[in-house]
């Protein structure tokens, strides 16, 4: 569908064309029309299908007509991270580039409060946030919302994720009764249901098929490990790859990010952490050493990694499984951009076999197992495919895959060698002997996953 044929007003069809776009996305082509008609909308958006633009376009069409006098923001965009919200930012920019004028402003966590304590005392159009200094602002009576006429609600999951639920139904109660609100997340099950249930009025339901049917441009590959020690020789192996341009190495654990990072710069690899830790000025200063190219391993937690779009990564490796399936979907969707292509990488270890089984079983297929040689796991792994997945290596539940020029393996094996899977995790103790991993010989840390220790990422992101 042309966007000519979503009435939008011809300033924003100006500026879609100057941008290069000339075709609505699915999420864009039915989302517009139901938001400019004033329905609220519960929208089930996948990361990289367009969702962004199905909010702001409708939100700057919004901003086109009469409004109410006064100074607080006409549209409210909630996000739960600062990577998030200056990428809203930006897209409120390039797509309002031929319109009057458009006052945006963003107020988020690890930024100094006085230039955003200002910047709320200013006319405002659209203000962008996260919730918990948004929060802080509305506590200190700094917010006037007496004029807010859409709230959007983006990548609502994540919000539930992070604690945010309460923050957003606290902002939300400060709003007008008769706002239009648009809820954005990659699942409305749950939590997310109930809460458009409180948040939204009579909304139209618009579901976009998932990510995990768009990545086929991506391999990916599945490497098993003993321990942290075995871990950490085959990352320096694999990021020596001539082929590799950019990758974003995936921990659980901020601290995990940091020290993996300090290990990977000692042993020549031009590496930087970004996680929830880092303030808003080092985390853009770590993405633009990023885009120049001076930092070739980017190690990151979930967190801090939502809303990075660089063209150059052309790996990706879940050095830590993540504890939630829909997140391996997200993380290995940083590389493969601009329909490149790309590669993705994950680490196995022995008491990630429940992690594995949910991300094939939620991704519908096998990863395909390989081994470096001289890297080989010591264990024979058992793993058996998710339900329907054995139709990709023609039907046998015991093949092969083919990988090429590295050696794969992948086999039923016996229930006495099911170190790697859910049936006997009990049983399955691994010692972490390699000292860069804590060298305390104890087994993996279930939270940690990569032996440095420390919290799951958790808070403001």
């Amino acid at each position: 569908m042309s966007f000519v044929s979503l009435n939008l007003n011809p300033s924003i069809l100006q500026a879609l064309t100057a941008a290069g776009y000339t075709a609505a996305t699915p999420v864009q082509a039915k989302s517009v029309p139901e938001a400019l008609a004033g329905h609220d909308l519960m929208c089930s958006a996948p990361t990289g299908t367009g969702k962004t633009a199905a909010f702001v376009l409708p939100a700057l069409q919004k901003l086109l007509q009469p409004a109410k006098p006064g100074r607080g923001p006409r549209v409210l965009v909630l996000t739960p991270t600062r990577e998030l919200a200056m990428q809203v930012t930006s897209a409120v920019e390039k797509y309002s580039k031929f319109m009057p004028r458009v006052r945006t402003g963003t107020v988020l966590g690890g930024m100094p409060y006085p230039k955003q304590r200002r910047l709320l005392e200013m006319p405002l159009d659209i203000l962008v946030a996260t919730p918990g200094r948004l929060i802080d602002f509305i506590d200190q009576g700094k917010v006037d919302f007496s004029r807010l006429e859409l709230l959007v609600l983006d990548e609502a999951d994540r919000m539930l994720d992070m604690g945010f639920i309460k923050p957003v139904e606290k902002i939300s109660a400060a709003t007008p009764a008769g706002r239009q609100t648009l809820l954005f997340s990659a699942t409305l099950d749950g939590g997310i249901a109930n809460l458009a249930k409180r948040l939204l009025r009579n909304p139209k339901l618009i579901e976009i098929a998932a990510q995990k049917q768009r990545n086929d441009n991506i391999e990916q590959r599945l490497h098993y490990v003993d321990d942290g020690s075995h871990k950490h020789r085959l990352l320096d192996h694999l990021l020596r790859d001539a082929d590799l341009t950019q990758a974003i190495v995936f921990t659980a654990t901020k601290h995990g990010a940091d020290r993996l990072s300090a290990s990977l710069n000692d042993k020549g690899h031009a590496s930087a952490a970004l996680h929830g830790n880092m303030n808003q000025s080092q985390r853009n200063r770590t993405l633009a050493r990023l885009r120049s190219g001076s930092v070739r391993v980017l190690v990151a937690t979930d967190v801090a990694a939502r809303g990075i779009d660089v063209a150059s990564i052309t790996h990706v490796i879940n050095y830590d499984l993540p504890k939630v399936a829909e997140d391996y979907v997200h993380r290995i969707g940083r590389t493969g951009r601009a329909g490149a292509t790309g590669i993705a990488i994950s680490f196995a270890s022995p008491d990630e076999g429940h992690q594995l089984k949910q991300i094939e079983r939620y991704t519908g297929h096998l990863i395909e197992r390989h081994v470096v040689e001289g890297m080989e796991p010591k264990v024979k792994p058992r793993s058996g495919p998710p339900a329907g997945a054995q139709k990709r290596f023609g039907g046998n539940r015991n093949a092969r895959p083919s990988t090429g020029n590295t050696s794969s393996r992948w086999a039923g094996g016996e229930r006495s060698e099911s170190r790697w899977g859910g049936n006997n995790r009990g049983e399955a103790r691994a010692s972490t002997g390699g000292k860069p991993f804590g060298g305390n010989g104890a087994r993996p840390s279930r939270e940690g996953g990569s032996g440095f220790g420390g919290n799951r990422p958790r808070g403001r992101g």
